[in-house]
Order: structure tokens, then sequence, then C-alpha cells
């Protein structure tokens, strides 16, 4: 009985980020389309969640590395996946309410880490696969995402140059509705395979699956509903940020950098990386601003930067707390306090943003230096 009720939390609990992940990373997709009017916010989120869903089928090559390439499966216990699952949800939560776009991915791994290291020790954690497969391609995603973004919006003003501003415009927000669903679609092929990996953990964990295994058909049905709803709710105090934030974005960068994107993101399925579709999106934003020689906001992309440092470390720390704090209490009675707590700081967070409550109705408000100015709140009433 323990060990039914243990494994029908984790893997509510992972369904539950795997729909954090989706609103905290619908701005990834949709926030540059939103920002330049090619698509209505609801219409954006709309769109995203559906193509979401769908590339969540595309591929199980991310599921893998998180199943295999993170920790050792010999090691793993339900308790460390519900730890580190409560790692990667409030720091989703926490990054949610003050508008920044940090790596769902990084909080989720950071998590499970940092869980794994209270429990085993730092000999079950699979150190090479995480360099090779989360470090590294972390480091370079930003910059090869805005180059590409740099380079292709240079080439859009440069090669209309001649053509009629109005007719340019149209074209290229027709142009972003194509851009932005691949986004979307390279997102499901990506952020929702880490779910699935998790969920597969705790599987082989409970016994249910051999070491070794592939995922079975309803988690990737569930996460891939899990993730689209999520996208739907639409994140847009991040949405907000990433579209009005960081440069003030034209229909020829916001293609471009969608376009960028979605190459990085769809070549990092295919090779299994784990990659934060937040700091590629980002960092295509800013070589937009850079290739069209457009002010870059270098102070919001610095606070960006510098969560994006903090996630990993900031998200082991919690799930090293939250799983000490649950085997210090032990049994059932620890895992449902930890769930409580939870329950309770989402809780909380989400009442304290209704106070600056942010909106379709007031995203693409000018940009004043922050998410949530008390002024959104107003206009939205």
């Amino acid at each position: 009985m323990h060990q039914s009720f243990m494994l029908g939390l984790v893997v509510a609990t992972a369904l539950a980020f795997d729909f954090t992940n989706g609103f905290h990373d619908t701005a990834n997709a949709m926030a540059t389309s939103i920002a330049t009017g090619a698509l209505k916010p609801r219409v954006a989120v709309g769109l995203s969640a559906v193509l979401n869903l769908v590339g969540a089928f595309l591929s199980l090559a991310v599921a893998a590395t998180i199943a295999s390439g993170i920790v050792d499966q010999n090691f793993i216990t339900l308790q460390v996946v519900f730890a580190g699952l409560v790692g990667g949800i409030l720091w989703n939560v926490v990054t949610w309410y003050l508008g920044i776009p940090s790596s769902s991915s990084h909080a989720l791994i950071g998590g499970v880490i940092g869980a794994m290291l209270v429990h085993a020790g730092g000999h079950a954690v699979l150190w090479s696969g995480i360099l090779s497969k989360v470090f590294v391609p972390a480091i370079l995603a930003p910059f090869v995402a805005g180059s590409i973004a740099a380079a292709a919006t240079w080439s859009a003003y440069r090669l209309t140059r001649k053509v009629d501003e109005a007719v340019g415009k149209k074209s290229f927000r027709w142009a972003q509705v194509g851009s932005a669903s691949l986004v979307s679609l390279a997102h499901g092929t990506n952020d929702a395979q880490k779910t699935m990996g998790i969920i597969t953990l705790a599987l082989v964990a409970n016994g249910t699956l051999h070491e070794g295994a592939s995922t079975p058909t309803w988690v990737i049905i569930a996460c891939a509903l899990a993730i689209s709803m999520g996208t739907y709710l639409g994140g847009w105090r991040i949405i907000r940020t990433l579209g009005k934030g960081l440069t003030d974005i034209d229909t020829p960068q916001g293609f471009a950098a969608e376009t960028s994107s979605a190459a990085v993101l769809l070549a990092s399925t295919h090779f299994g990386f784990p990659l934060s579709t937040t700091q590629v999106c980002t960092g295509s934003v800013v070589g937009s601003g850079v290739g069209h020689a457009a002010p870059v906001r270098w102070g919001v992309f610095g606070r960006m930067a510098i969560a994006w440092l903090f996630t990993l470390p900031a998200a082991g720390l919690v799930g090293a707390a939250a799983f000490a704090g649950q085997s210090a209490i032990g049994g059932n009675a620890g895992v449902i306090v930890l769930a409580i707590v939870l329950a309770a700081a989402c809780a909380g967070i989400y009442v304290l943003s209704r106070q600056t409550a942010v909106s379709p109705e007031n995203v693409n408000a000018e940009w004043t230096g922050e998410v949530n100015e008390t002024h959104l709140t107003q206009k939205a009433a």
C-alpha cells in the first residue's frame, strides 16, 4: 500500500511539474509573435498548446537521457524522484512569479541531483553525462542561437530593404505564424520528454519497469496532455519579459529569432540533449536585437543570466532539503508533509501574483523596467 501510494504521488507530482513547465515556457515559442502582433495572445497560446501536444509524440531521445543519463538507476528511489520534483516545481513557480525565463530542464535535473546526493552520495550521480549533455550544451546554446538569429535578422532586413514596409511587415507576420509554430513543435519534442524520463525513472525504482526499459505509451500521452494544458494557461508574466523586456522586436526580428530557436531545439532533440528552451529562445531574441542594431536591455538579460547560473544549484538545494526533511519524518507521513508544504508554497505564490496580474490584455503594455508594474493591474481592470 505504501509503495502504491508513493508511486501514484510521484506520477501526479511529475505531471504537475510538466504542467508548470508548459506555462513557464509558453513564452519561448510565442512571446515574439505576441509582441509583434503576428498572433493575438489567446490564439498564440492555443496554437502552441496543440503543437506541444503533437511534438511530444515525435521523439523519445531526451526522455532516454533523463531516465538513464543523469543518475544511476541502481540507486534511484521514489522518494528521491519526489524530492527532485519538489525542487523543480518550486523553482519554476518562483521564477514565473518574478517573470524570469529560467530553465525548467535544469530545475528538474538539479532537484533530482540534490536529492540523490543526500540519498546515496556523489557516486550515484553520472557526472560525465551531466557534463556532456547538460552543462556544455547549456553554455553553448544561447551563443549559438544568438549568433544564428543575429545573422538571420541582418539577412532579413538586407534582403527586404527595397520591399514596401507595409508589405514586408504583413509578410513577416505570416512567416512568424509558421516559425512560432515550429518552435512550439520543437518545444514539445524536447521539454515534454523530460517528465517522461522522470516518470520512467520512478517506474524503474518501483520495480514496475526493468532497468533500461523504454517509456510506456500511457506516460507519453499523460505528459503530452499535461504540458499542453500548462501551455494553454499561458505564462503571461514571462511572455511579457521575453517579448517586451529584452529588446523592441519588429516582425523580421521575431521571424529570425523563432527560426533560430526552432533549428537549435530540433537539433538538440535529435542528439538527445535535454536543452533549456529558455536559454535558446532568450539567446535568439538578444541576437535578433544585435542583428538589427536595436537597443538590448542588458540589465534585464543580466538578471536572466544570473537566474540561469543559480537554477541547477538552487533547485538542487531544495531537492536535497526536501529529501532530508521527508526522510527525517519517515514513511507516508514525511511524504504527505512535503506534499502539503509544496502545495502551500505554490498557492501562496499564486496569491501574491494576483496583486500585480499580467494577462492577455496587458501583456504588451509598454515596458518601463519591471514585469509586474502596478499600472498593469490597473490597466487590466
